[in-house]
């Protein structure tokens, strides 16, 4: 294996920390492997931690890499948390569960997206239906299929797009390019045609490890929509649902609510017109349960940077290799996009998670839960 890929920050290193401080906190663990291994045929596992009683029916939720190398700032969150939960007292009827790089191949591989080109966060669809059909992506693919980083193809297709964002603006485009695919795997934003490795994966722990739960509060951590060190919450579904009053009680004008459809627009940076989001899986998996999903979102650059970056790293694992010199730097490049090393920017953002999680584990008890007998 070529010594180019970039050997730090590493999947293996983000792993090894998560586990020691989750066996520090007194963390039942659990492991799911991968079928594939990393960059340095190292092998690749979704962890879940459980801290607290496994059949407490309050239960706060923290996952970590959906979009894999966003999960460099999950894992560090994740494991920052752990140490500082180890020794405390958790209320009364309360767990914890954190589900650690749930798209470890993505992380290891330095990829926003998984092993079959697939972004998780339109995979969670239900596919024995036809799948959703994005014709207007249709006369933007060959931008995204150039086969060259450098020359004549990728001179043609910049220039597709430049006149593509003259005519219909940034913001017109992406609600196009970012509502997902499913035509094309070797397409930018692609769904998929079946649930992948994570989604299944993602299933089983929920059925694992939140069946007993009746309060949830579940948090999908994210980077690279918003301005820079810009922390934003979020709670996106197709429609509201029964329990977004109390996340919004908790959180106030902190929480964004984002309603998803193909008509619908947003200013987040987060795409509204996206189909199979994470969070809408979540409501769909647990209908029984009092859930508030939420997603994380910490603003890195402007979008039109990380979206050049990203057709790099398209192309790279296309037609280049991820391990000679030339896939190292777009490796380190979508890095920064996604995970910047800007100390202030990491410390930033952990001190708003937290803040977040505590607000959370705080809340939990006061909750009301439906069908709950009054003193309970």
């Amino acid at each position: 294996m070529s010594q180019d890929f970039p050997a730090q920050p590493s999947y293996s290193a983000q792993r090894e920390r998560f586990l020691v401080a989750a066996r520090a906190a007194g963390a039942r663990l659990s492991e799911y492997r991968h079928p594939l291994s990393g960059p340095f045929d190292e092998a690749l596992l979704t962890d879940v931690a459980v801290i607290g009683d496994p059949s407490a029916s309050r239960v706060l939720v923290a996952l970590s890499g959906t979009h894999g190398i966003e999960g460099f700032y999950g894992s560090n969150c994740q494991a920052s948390w752990l140490q500082e939960l180890a020794g405390r007292e958790l209320p009364r009827d309360v767990a914890v569960v954190m589900i650690h790089l749930i798209n470890p191949w993505g992380t290891a591989w330095m990829r926003r997206v998984n092993e079959d080109n697939i972004d998780l966060n339109r995979n969670y669809l239900d596919f024995a239906q036809p799948a959703p059909v994005n014709r207007g992506y249709e006369a933007l693919h060959e931008i995204y299929a150039c086969s060259q980083l450098r020359g004549s193809q990728r001179e043609r297709a910049d220039a597709l797009l430049a006149e593509r964002l003259r005519a219909e603006g940034w913001s017109a485009l992406m609600a196009i390019v970012e509502a997902g695919q499913y035509a094309h795997p070797d397409g930018l934003f692609y769904g998929g045609q079946a649930a992948s490795w994570s989604n299944q994966t993602l299933h089983r722990i929920m059925q694992q490890h939140l069946d007993q739960a009746r309060t949830v509060m579940c948090f999908d951590l994210h980077t690279g929509a918003g301005d820079y060190g810009h922390l934003m919450l979020l709670a996106i579904a197709q429609a509201a649902y029964p329990a977004l009053d109390d996340a919004q009680a908790v959180y106030g004008p902190w929480l964004h609510t984002l309603l998803t459809g193909s008509d619908n627009q947003s200013d987040t940076g987060v795409a509204a017109t996206t189909t199979g989001y994470t969070s809408q899986a979540l409501l769909n998996a647990l209908p029984d349960q009092h859930l508030m999903q939420f997603v994380i979102e910490c603003g890195t650059y402007p979008g039109e940077q990380i979206h050049r970056h990203l057709r790099d790293d398209h192309w790279l694992h296309l037609h280049g290799d991820p391990c000679d010199r030339v896939g190292r730097q777009i490796k380190l490049d979508l890095l920064e996009q996604f995970f910047p090393a800007d100390s202030d920017w990491q410390a930033l953002v952990w001190l708003r998670t937290r803040q977040i999680w505590e607000r959370a584990l705080a809340a939990l008890p006061q909750i009301d839960q439906p069908g709950s007998k009054p003193g309970r």
